[in-house]
């Protein structure tokens, strides 16, 4: 109904209302998910009558404007006709240039504006710095409030230095995060939904923006590109959301009754919540600078207010030759100790509290952080091309990258010159030689490989990065946990950024605004220097959770969703970290191996293996990502399981190693414990899924089996004398399924009962002899991308799909696989439950499961559809169960639908 009488309307009102009308659209998907029923009635209310009001407002008569209505897309890109491009996120280009190219005026500020005297932080000649933190033990109102505009201004600054409307929308350029208008937003979407989930707040302040700026990405690997595609809002719409959500902040400071006096700020107090969403805003102070630092430099300018670089840019090293030498220092093993204690008077994330001892043995750690001139060494010398020095991933990422150099080194020649600039976040500026070089893991450590072969190092002393205990030990005491017993040992607690430098021996706090020489600061006891700030540090450790890990109630998902297995923690942090975001000690942050922070690296080397914590890698799809997620969300609510992503995987392993042989401990253990009516016609799924394709194949032939987890269907298949390629995501379920092809014994368990268990032996079917195995390959692989993967993969004459299409990202991409890789003739069958769940699939990609114009629109028909478009014509459909053992009194009962095709 919205689009009637648009004939009337300017092309400005017309491109109004259909803005409104995608964010009405959004709001409600974003409703439908995140928000109870009583929200979702209110948040539906408001976004009619958002656009309502728009309709009301635009509605021209037709004697005032002879125009008719042009779609938004095709209006802004006719307005923008330098453009030789045209992409989707071009769709939010609306004109707000005219205020925001040029250096901000003071109304930009929604809190109190970044001058001397008036925002606390900023000194006599208007620059921020972070303020120390505050101790909870003893807290006033205004100490809260001059912590709280200190940081929010903070962020303020850095978003001035934003020219034009254009840098708010643009994707980075790796498309792994959203645009920056989402987190100019997304902190004081924090503060609210925080404080709403503490009880301090009863009612959102805006709830469609409280939908959009919720949540943020967490991208999965190095091409999990995120399409930013939406209608996001204006910016003056979201400064004024700030605007709102600032004073009402601050009135909650001045009036909550927690504050009165010194008040005791605990982990259990509600206004927790208020010193979360400050230190939050601190982590995204400095991710969007790193984002920042990745836009391109024409969509920059330096804005009043923000910190100076480091003055060693003014006379740097002209030649890569010219930087301190980086030699190995020797440092005694110790016992360290690590924790933050639950009455330290300062706030802590939930990943920082508990326990763990480690006994570190003796290792050498370089002097300094290697420097950017260091590091142009391996650049010279091929590094970038030569495979041998990167892990599998890493050589993908570089390849899928094109990457030549690290990232923020500006070619400054000609192609092979090896001359370069150093782009910082707001400049391009001669090449500092002696600043740490900026690069994610996966360089780090093909830098490593390489360096241990110009030294000649091999085995356990070859070169790699520091372990978060090592870290420990090359700090200065004061950044030691177990040296931090009260909170004069803090250096975060006593010192805003101006005296970092000389109060911490640190570049951190925002002191500069850039990184600065590897030797600038004082060394620490053990002679090595930027143990704390300058670059965060990558190590060897995945990120885990302490002895006595515990979720914090408002935030339950900060840290447990990232236990598994594929982050990397980081310590010290670096030049623009603040407070609990790097400054302070008890920190332990964490990124995927290829994303990009102000993050560099220093050599390590021992004699023994590196006392770094390690988990298995959750990355599965199928039924087995269902079952881990349920073991993720479980680990949130309790502590015990959290981080335990080894256990967890190899527990999959084991349940679905009972599921794909049940003749495992046929003497030993029922696959289903004996009772009247006992589903035993829902045992052996895989073998009767392979049966299926069997009946409507030739006798040999060759077979992918696409998500085949451990094997089950593919040795069935092989058994009948066909050639098989199995494919998982999983490298633990491709793990188990190769040991079963070389018949090796796998023992696993079997639950019982509680924390009783049965191990068995896991065992083939009685046909399934040393020649079929023969037949038999295994590879991890995507079930995404075959259509890629053509040449590398060969065609087939057939090919199973179970229990797989509804746990995955892209299920139309996996049918085009099918179309690419069947050969004429060729036979595939698809057994999927169409369990849609938005933990896997995007709505947008469910196949059914959903109303569309009032009308029930069922998964299987839009199957057949699409595999009807696809060359596929359908021979027979039933329903096959299956049963998936919890223990011995418990199983999942499954009832999915099974179709086979013929191309």
């Amino acid at each position: 109904s919205a689009g009637k009488g648009t004939e009337n309307l300017e092309p400005d009102s017309g491109e109004k209302i259909l803005r409104d009308m995608l964010r009405f659209e959004t709001v409600l998907q974003r409703a439908h998910r995140c928000f109870n029923p009583c929200t979702l009635k209110r948040c539906t209310a408001l976004a009619t009558a958002r656009c309502q009001a728009t309709m009301a407002e635009t509605t021209r008569s037709t004697s005032q404007v002879d125009q008719t209505f042009t779609p938004l897309a095709v209006e802004i890109k006719g307005k923008a006709p330098a453009r030789s491009n045209w992409e989707e996120w071009m769709v939010n280009l609306r004109g707000e240039d005219a205020w925001l190219a040029s250096p901000r005026e003071l109304s930009w500020y929604t809190g109190k504006a970044p001058l001397p005297g008036v925002c606390p932080g900023v000194s006599e000649n208007g620059t921020i710095h972070a303020l120390p933190m505050p101790n909870l033990d003893k807290v006033t109102r205004k100490q809260t409030q001059d912590y709280f505009d200190n940081s929010w201004t903070m962020v303020e600054v850095l978003f001035a230095g934003f020219r034009g409307e254009e840098p708010f929308y643009r994707p980075p350029v790796h498309g792994l995060r959203h645009p920056q208008i989402f987190y100019y937003g997304h902190t004081p979407c924090l503060y609210v939904n925080k404080l709403r989930v503490a009880g301090v707040l009863k009612e959102p302040v805006d709830a469609y923006m409280e939908s959009i700026f919720e949540v943020g990405v967490d991208e999965m690997l190095w091409d999990d590109m995120h399409k930013n595609d939406m209608v996001w809002p204006k910016v003056k719409e979201v400064q004024e959301y700030r605007r709102q959500v600032y004073k009402i902040v601050s009135d909650v400071i001045a009036t909550h009754s927690g504050l009165e006096g010194e008040a005791r700020i605990t982990w259990d107090h509600p206004l927790w919540s208020i010193f979360m969403g400050i230190e939050h805003e601190a982590i995204h102070l400095e991710t969007s600078s790193v984002l920042f630092r990745e836009t391109p430099i024409h969509l920059m300018q330096v804005p009043a207010g923000w910190p100076q670089l480091h003055p060693s840019c003014a006379s740097s090293a002209s030649l890569p030759k010219d930087i301190p030498q980086n030699t190995m220092v020797k440092v005694k093993g110790e016992t360290v100790k690590l924790g933050k204690p639950r009455d330290f008077p300062t706030y802590g994330w939930d990943n920082e509290y508990g326990q763990r001892v480690v006994e570190v043995p003796d290792f050498e750690a370089s002097k300094y952080m290697v420097s950017n001139g260091d590091f142009w060494q391996f650049v010279a010398a091929g590094g970038y091309r030569t495979q041998k020095y990167w892990s599998d991933d890493g050589w993908n990422w570089r390849k899928f990258r094109n990457m030549k150099w690290p990232f923020f080194w500006v070619q400054d020649g000609p192609q092979g010159s090896m001359q370069f600039k150093l782009r910082t976040i707001f400049e391009e500026i001669d090449m500092q030689w002696s600043w740490p070089v900026d690069v994610n893991y996966h360089e780090a450590k093909a830098y490593c490989a390489w360096k241990s072969e110009q030294d000649g190092r091999q085995g356990t002393e070859a070169y790699r990065v520091i372990t978060e205990a090592e870290h420990h030990l090359i700090r200065h005491p004061e950044a030691r946990p177990e040296k931090m017993v009260a909170a004069r040992d803090d250096p975060a607690l006593r010192l805003g950024g101006m005296d970092f430098p000389t109060g911490a021996s640190a570049n951190s706090n925002l002191a500069y605004a850039s990184q600065s020489p590897v030797d600038a600061m004082p060394a620490s006891p053990t002679g090595h220097h930027d143990a704390m700030g300058n670059a965060w540090e990558w190590t060897e450790d995945h990120f885990n959770p302490l002895e006595s890990f515990e979720v914090h109630y408002t935030y339950d998902d900060f840290s447990t969703p990232c236990f598994d297995g594929r982050h990397h923690m980081i310590m010290g942090g670096s030049f623009v970290s603040k407070s609990d975001n790097g400054a302070s000690g008890f920190c332990r942050f964490h990124f995927r191996p290829h994303f990009l922070q102000h993050s560099g690296f220093r050599l390590v080397s021992s004699s023994s293996p590196a006392p770094a914590r390690h988990l298995e890698q959750l990355n599965m799809q199928g039924e087995a990502a269902a079952d881990a997620a349920v073991s993720t969300s479980a680990a949130g609510t309790g502590a015990a399981v959290a981080g335990h992503a080894g256990y967890e995987t190899q527990r999959l392993v084991d349940q679905y190693l009972g599921l794909h042989f049940p003749a495992s401990g046929a003497n030993e253990v029922d696959p289903i414990v004996s009772h009247p009516n006992a589903p035993e016609h829902a045992l052996r799924f895989p073998q009767r899924v392979a049966q299926l394709l069997l009946e409507v194949l030739p006798s040999s032939g060759r077979v992918l089996d696409i998500g085949c987890a451990v094997g089950g269907s593919s040795f069935e298949l092989a058994a009948a004398g066909h050639e098989v390629l199995g494919v998982d995501f999983s490298q633990a379920f491709i793990d188990a399924a190769e040991r079963m092809r070389k018949g090796e014994a796998i023992r696993f368990k079997v639950p019982l009962e509680g924390e009783l268990e049965a191990e068995v032996i896991a065992q083939h079917e009685a046909n399934v002899d040393a020649a079929a195995r023969e037949r038999v390959r295994f590879q991890t692989g995507d079930a995404c991308r075959l259509k890629d993967q053509t040449e590398e993969l060969g065609t087939f004459d057939g090919a199973v799909l179970a229990n797989l299409l509804c746990r995955l990202p892209d299920p139309v991409a996996c049918l085009d696989g099918l179309a690419a890789l069947i050969r004429p003739n060729g036979a595939v069958v698809i057994v999927t439950p169409f369990s849609w769940l938005e933990d896997f699939t995007p709505k947008s990609k469910w196949l059914g499961g959903y109303e569309e114009n009032g009308k029930a629109v069922h998964s299987k028909d839009q199957l057949q559809k699409l595999m009807e478009a696809r060359g596929f014509t359908k021979l027979s459909q039933q329903k096959l169960p299956l049963v998936i053992r919890e223990h011995q009194r418990k199983y999942q009962y499954i009832v999915p639908e099974a179709t086979v095709w013929r191309r």
